[in-house]
């Protein structure tokens, strides 16, 4: 095969990245220089800290707002909005929304390498020793000396995590371990998809070993990876590995590999279920549930609520709205009301959406014309859904009042839904081999026990019908979690679900109920070169013409 080859320009802006994260002091101090910086012990705890400001905060990743709407979950109800490009299957080589994120996580990559440059053969030991008593002051010395050791691993770690996210959108990617020339020019092969998968999956299993089990005992390190985010981040990526668009021949060990990443992660014993599935994702529920692998906090606001509530919400835009693609999938838990579609449905669906008669904001929603949420006053839902999930009820936005929001990057659900689903394709839905805690299917049912008691036991008995309930769990479970639009392409989906015209209701008043009627709100377009993301033309360009595109571009 031709090599590719990629020029790599990653700027300094790494070493000056700010973030908002309450946990971690992102920044770096500018006024450092080459001749200060080497005799600055703090540095390194600088240095350490900085190599997590680009990870993706799902909250806003384009028209800054939730990814949803790139798939059949959402609708974006702003007709200029760049998720346009994603609907229409027009992203191309001079307009990706998402490129940023390609040079974000670079930007992530290098500021790792050069933390572990900056410390490699000694040299960070040698500035713990500097300029301190070793013996009055062993006990910070001794600390100091493991948050070296944890920060070393985490860097390792957070090469992983970025170029998961990289490979989820691009394919092969170049591989960089070492800190480039800010002047850029050098050539570096692209190496192919499973070379980046090994490579992902040998920095963690090098590096676990090294890496706190949680920071319990230590909060003033929370916000970094620990040994559970790092399994995590392997389990995901070798599930994505075993997905039939990268497992065309549905290779078995792919996916027992999957398995026993997902399997690992669960015999931590650290993690488990939240009780309140929709007070989870609201506020700082998640910092303290059971459920969190790695959460990304940020500083409180009003962003989501001002870009998701209600047009008729003063300060609301309406934004992200759910589809009725996804609404009707939730199943009933009791006998369907004629007089009300939503009543007795799983309780997901009324923890993520507002529909029709939901109580939210401190008014009831009434969508039918001349009513308060009238779906033809301008710039409100087209789909007659709007968004729940994340969201604090009842902010007062005229007055500026805000509220905690944490994006949830990796949680226990997600890990029984990745193992469910594993397990299935390479030992069908009922069998718990030797050195495995369960089967596909208890899996399975833990997650929906947690959703509701009253859900129907998941009697799939082929690999097949598993295959299409673990698709069914994740719709659900997972809705607005920026696992959807992935999910349709690891699978092949894509082709069929996003060529389909998104769906939403009409509501109309009936005598003193309402009516409603489904009717499409816009065309999806998804073309085979969409799987992956393409290199902007600039890149191309200033590779020299050593880069090639992806297909299709």
């Amino acid at each position: 095969m031709k090599a590719k080859y990629i020029i790599l320009t990653l700027c300094a802006a790494t070493l000056s990245l700010s973030s908002c994260n309450d946990f971690l002091d992102t920044s770096l101090d500018l006024n450092n220089t080459s001749e200060t910086v080497a005799t600055s012990r703090s540095s390194i705890w600088a240095f350490a800290n900085a190599f997590y400001s680009p990870v993706i905060n799902g909250y806003s990743v384009i028209d800054g707002n939730l990814f949803a709407s790139a798939s059949d979950e959402a609708q974006q109800t702003s007709a200029s909005s760049n998720v346009i490009y994603f609907n229409k299957g027009i992203v191309n080589p001079s307009v990706n929304p998402l490129w940023t994120y390609y040079n974000n996580c670079y930007e992530g990559i290098r500021a790792a390498n050069f933390f572990l440059d900056y410390v490699s053969d000694g040299k960070g030991v040698e500035l713990l020793q500097k300029g301190r008593n070793l013996v009055t002051d062993a006990v910070n010395y001794a600390r100091d000396l493991a948050s070296l050791d944890w920060y070393i691993a985490e860097a390792h770690v957070a090469r992983a995590y970025y170029y998961s996210e990289l490979i989820k959108m691009y394919g092969g990617v170049p591989i960089v371990e070492k800190t480039m020339d800010q002047n850029g020019g050098e050539k570096i092969a692209r190496s192919t998809y499973d070379q980046c998968v090994e490579y992902i999956v040998s920095e963690i299993d090098t590096w676990k070993d090294r890496l706190s089990p949680n920071w319990k005992d230590n909060n003033n390190y929370e916000g970094r990876f620990t040994l559970g985010a790092a399994l995590a981040i392997k389990a995901r990526t070798l599930l994505y590995a075993a997905s039939p668009l990268h497992n065309p021949t549905g290779d078995w060990e792919k996916w027992n590999r999957a398995a026993q990443a997902a399997a690992d992660v669960i015999a931590l014993g650290s993690y488990s279920l939240d009780g309140d599935y929709g007070a989870y994702f609201r506020g700082n529920a998640s910092l303290i549930s059971p459920e969190t692998i790695y959460v990304v906090r940020r500083a409180v606001s009003n962003t989501m609520e001002v870009n998701n509530y209600p047009i008729a919400t003063s300060g609301g835009k309406s934004g992200v709205c759910p589809t009725h693609n996804l609404v009707s999938v939730y199943e009933y838990v009791d006998t369907p009301n004629p007089d009300d579609p939503y009543a007795n449905r799983d309780p997901r669906l009324d923890a993520s959406i507002v529909v029709n008669g939901s109580t939210w904001n401190g008014r009831v929603i009434a969508q039918a014309p001349g009513e308060s949420d009238d779906m033809k006053a301008a710039n409100a839902s087209r789909t007659g859904y709007y968004l729940k999930k994340f969201l604090t009820d009842d902010l007062n936005l005229t007055q500026g009042a805000t509220a905690q929001h944490n994006w949830v990057a990796y949680r226990y659900a997600e890990v029984l839904l990745n193992y469910a689903e594993a397990m299935n394709e390479a030992y069908g839905p009922s069998v718990t081999p030797a050195g495995f805690p369960m089967s596909a299917k208890q899996a399975l049912q833990a997650v929906r026990d947690r959703a509701s008691s009253n859900l129907p036991a998941v009697e799939a008995g082929t690999v097949d019908s598993f295959r299409a309930a673990v698709k069914h769990e994740r719709q659900v479970e997972l809705a607005f979690e920026d696992h959807r639009y992935w999910d349709l392409i690891r699978w092949n989906d894509a082709m069929t679900v996003l060529n389909k015209p998104v769906q939403g209701v009409k509501v109309a008043r009936s005598g003193s109920g309402y009516k409603y009627t489904v009717a499409d709100v816009a065309d999806r377009v998804f073309n085979v070169r969409n799987n992956y993301l393409p290199f902007m033309r600039s890149e191309i360009e200033n590779s020299g013409g050593t880069l090639e595109q992806n297909p299709g571009y």
